[in-house]
């Protein structure tokens, strides 16, 4: 009856129970209706196809390395690496809510003292022994009812921490595609300028010959030979660090992909288009970025975490119970030991209350408070933080579209001066200061056109790394 009597109040004070310290009530952030930096018609509000983005492009080797990246990429095993810890220290904190239970077993051959208390005062024709041997096994349990949630609150910090882990990975997700479009576009971009400046470097080499052929039949001057070779070595000396640029860029991706820096040099050697963005872009709405951004929610994540460990801290202000239990068997003769009479037993409960200790206590729940209102102010910061990236994405990415159009149109123009200008120096009708000028004019804006058209594609990039985008992304 006693017995029973003790189960039942350990009962009635763990049904009584209360999970000390704050619940966690999600931030609430006011995303605004719609981007302020949507300044192209191209940009869409539906965001289907954000979470693929990269294949807007339609390009197979894009795709492929980026499929290629996913599955092998270093920083993103690392972060699954992280999550599967994260997941272990959650079993942990939930194994802590259950029963221990241990076993033991052990023999000793000991001898009593004959002049101890008891045994001493006793006749020495007792026949008591004083040397025999002891066997001993059990099972002993220790269940530590979290009356006030101390315990229950570590498991909801740890399974928030777990959530953070997650949404971690889909960051550096989200990071390794962005970074495998940049550095492709790059590598296309920079092989793009280089077949411009082979032929800006033939057209020059065919201007050198025409001079040189009416230098030598006194129609021009020296003066005139020498500022076409002039420009042609000016034009040469741009491919060293064009071609750095291509091999630095190849380098970068065989690397992201965790393979050795030159293993796709073969693979990208050819010269090929640079991905063009598509007519429509899909963004979506400012609401479905807080949805979205795995550092958004990474954040928010570890805000709950910092909030429930309030609570775990605060338990420490109060008793501890504790229901201990034993069961087992002790003889002195091993042929007795399974007998009924070698069989003990024990249950109980036990209090544990840290009485002198609370201003410790309560420091470590004021600095745990800080540490929830540091979480609060990070979150808030990443959000506004990652509405920015949006708004100058945006930006960049529409005002670039409006600056290829009108370097198209410089380029074109130009083209045709270049024509013009050439003819009549043939002809002899024009200056040479004419047709350098001409030619001089047409090779910067081939350049800055071919620059723009590669930061339009970064740009979009850019766009939806910031908008989160591509962390469905999983492994085949």
């Amino acid at each position: 009856m006693k017995t029973k009597a003790v189960i039942s109040v350990l009962f009635v004070l763990l049904a009584a129970g209360c999970t000390v310290g704050p619940d966690y009530q999600p931030p609430i952030s006011n995303a605004p209706t719609h981007w302020s930096g949507n300044l192209s018609d191209s940009i869409a509000g539906q965001n289907d196809q954000v979470g693929e983005w990269w294949k807007l492009f339609h390009d197979a080797e894009l795709d492929s390395l980026i499929k290629r990246a996913v599955m092998a990429n270093f920083d993103l095993r690392i972060a699954e690496s992280r999550v599967r810890q994260a997941r272990a220290k959650q079993g942990f904190a939930e194994a802590d809510l259950w029963p221990t239970l241990n076993a033991s077993g052990s023999y000793a051959r000991q001898k009593q003292s004959e002049n101890q208390p008891i045994l001493g005062s006793l006749p020495k024709s007792s026949n008591i022994p004083f040397e025999n041997d002891v066997y001993k096994a059990g099972f002993d349990a220790t269940w530590e009812i979290d009356i006030f949630g101390g315990k229950r609150r570590a498991v909801e910090a740890a399974t928030a921490e777990l959530a953070a882990m997650e949404y971690g990975r889909r960051d550096v997700l989200v990071s390794l595609l962005s970074e495998v479009a940049r550095y492709y576009a790059l590598t296309r971009g920079a092989q793009r300028q280089l077949a411009i400046l082979q032929n800006q470097i033939k057209a020059q080499e065919e201007t050198v010959k025409v001079t040189r052929s009416r230098v030598d039949h006194g129609a021009a001057a020296e003066l005139e030979m020498q500022r076409a070779l002039a420009l042609l070595a000016s034009i040469q000396s741009h491919a060293p660090a064009i071609e750095t640029s291509i091999q630095s860029s190849i380098h970068r991706l065989g690397v992201l992909l965790a393979q050795s820096p030159d293993a796709l040099n073969a693979e990208l050697s050819a010269t090929a288009p640079i991905p063009a963005p598509p007519p429509q872009v899909p963004v979506g709405l400012p609401s479905d970025l807080l949805l979205r951004r795995p550092d958004v929610l990474r954040a928010e994540r570890l805000l709950a975490a910092e909030t429930a460990r309030i609570g775990q801290v605060k338990a420490e202000l109060f008793p501890k119970f504790s229901l201990t239990g034993s069961v087992g068997a002790i003889s002195i003769s091993a042929s007795d030991f399974f007998l009924p009479a070698s069989r003990t037993w024990s249950i109980g409960p036990t209090l544990q209350w840290r009485i002198f200790d609370a201003g410790r206590v309560l420091a470590n729940i004021s600095a745990q408070t800080e540490a929830q209102n540091q979480a609060l102010l990070n979150y808030q910061k990443i959000v506004l933080t990652s509405f920015e990236e949006v708004e100058n994405a945006l930006v960049a990415y529409a005002k670039e579209q409006e600056h290829y159009r009108l370097l198209e149109q410089e380029v074109s123009s130009n083209q045709r001066a270049a024509e013009v200008a050439s003819q009549r120096y043939t002809k002899g009708w024009a200056s040479y200061l004419d047709l350098l000028d001409s030619q001089r004019t047409l090779f910067v804006s081939q350049d800055e056109w071919i620059r723009s058209e590669r930061a339009g594609t970064l740009n979009l990039i850019s766009l939806y790394k910031a908008l989160g985008g591509g962390w469905e992304m999983e492994k085949p």
